[in-house]
């Protein structure tokens, strides 16, 4: 059985990371969306939240599951007896990045691979962090996540202004 990790902060999921998924999904038996507590970035949801958001986003794609985990994608992949991540690129700064990590995650576990998967050119400039900002100062990403993920966006920005 084919088994692959997607590693990712998904804070929040977009329409770029469900098309990695769906395109990826077909490649491999299982894929496990391995939630990461980002120690370097401060989150805006939860990870509970971000599983539920995720889990609603994905829910048409049979062959996900969705965990999260604290530590490094290694000693995930390991104790998930996987040897596959699942890396989505949309630039050639993500692939200087994200290649320098695949190097990392080989030398700590010489088994594993990184596969990159090139992002549609029409989610090409979504990214997490960019949706996350457009939508705090009020702009409409809704052509960008999915329509619950909006929702939240706007749940959260109503919760920051109360308590500003």
């Amino acid at each position: 059985m084919k088994v692959a990790i997607y590693p990712g902060s998904f804070d929040p999921i977009t329409y770029g990371h469900v098309d990695i998924l769906e395109r990826s999904s077909k490649m491999f038996d299982r894929i496990i969306i391995a939630v990461v507590h980002n120690i370097g970035k401060k989150a805006l949801f939860t990870l509970e939240e971000r599983e539920k958001l995720i889990s609603n986003a994905t829910r048409h794609i049979p062959n996900i599951e969705i965990e999260s985990f604290k530590g490094l994608t290694v000693d995930f992949l390991l104790e998930k007896q996987a040897r596959i991540i699942i890396r989505g690129l949309r630039s050639f700064t993500d692939y200087e990045y994200e290649s320098q990590i695949a190097r990392y995650n080989k030398a700590l576990y010489p088994e594993a691979e990184t596969i990159f998967i090139l992002a549609e050119s029409k989610f090409m400039f979504v990214s997490s962090s960019g949706v996350k900002e457009a939508a705090l100062l009020g702009g409409d990403v809704s052509s960008m996540v999915p329509p619950h993920v909006f929702e939240g966006l706007k749940q959260k920005l109503k919760e920051i202004e109360a308590h500003s």
